[in-house]
């Protein structure tokens, strides 16, 4: 892949266990894939802190990026919740989605396909002038954005738990990386919000 320039970031963020699991954070039902049973397991941690923190960081202008799973449930769900904070703001934001079997146009407002490979369009997107773009959920396109080297910092909401089983957020076979914390606040309920930059893009 040519490199390109970066004109905005890509940010990570996702809920992580301390065994690593990123698989359904936030109902029963969210993703079930083989046979996982501990869906909706990021609820009981929710307080007025982590609260705070995601309306700040939402509040900021940003494009998502998405892959098809995380679009399809985002889309089943927020369009219509009513007194929700988020939803107007979610309803709003331009989502860059990856897929090879969606077909536009997309139902959920303001989403757009990415044209070809997933990583060169976002490569792409990162070189392009506009708001920095964000990731959530999305493990398989995320993985694909690791190995490139195209995710500029990480914030990852880490739980007191251990689960056992479920898809992990940095699966094998990724590429060594090297990260520097530039960011940790702890929640009442024990979750570290923590901000990590590869050492390169540190500064």
């Amino acid at each position: 892949m040519r490199k390109l320039p970066v004109l905005r970031k890509l940010t990570v963020l996702n809920n992580l266990t301390l065994d690593g699991v990123m698989q359904g954070p936030g109902r029963p039902d969210e993703d079930t894939r083989n046979r996982f049973g501990h869906g909706g397991w990021a609820q009981a941690y929710a307080d007025a802190v982590l609260g705070e923190y995601l309306g700040r960081g939402m509040g900021t202008a940003h494009e998502l990026v998405l892959g098809r799973r995380t679009w399809e449930d985002f889309a089943s769900f927020w369009p219509t919740q009513e007194n929700n904070p988020f939803t107007d703001l979610l309803n709003t934001l331009t989502k860059h989605v990856a897929s090879r079997t969606l077909h536009e146009p997309l139902a959920w407002a303001n989403s757009r396909l990415l044209p070809g490979d997933a990583v060169d369009a976002v490569a792409a997107l990162r070189a392009q002038p506009g708001p920095d773009l964000l990731c959530m959920g999305s493990g398989n396109l995320l993985r694909s954005l690791m190995a490139a080297g195209l995710v500029d910092e990480y914030t990852l909401l880490i739980h007191p738990l251990v689960l056992g089983t479920g898809r992990k957020f940095f699966a094998d076979g990724l590429p060594r990386a090297e990260l520097k914390l530039v960011e940790a606040i702890t929640t009442t309920t024990g979750v570290i919000i923590a901000v990590y930059r590869p050492e390169d893009r540190a500064d």
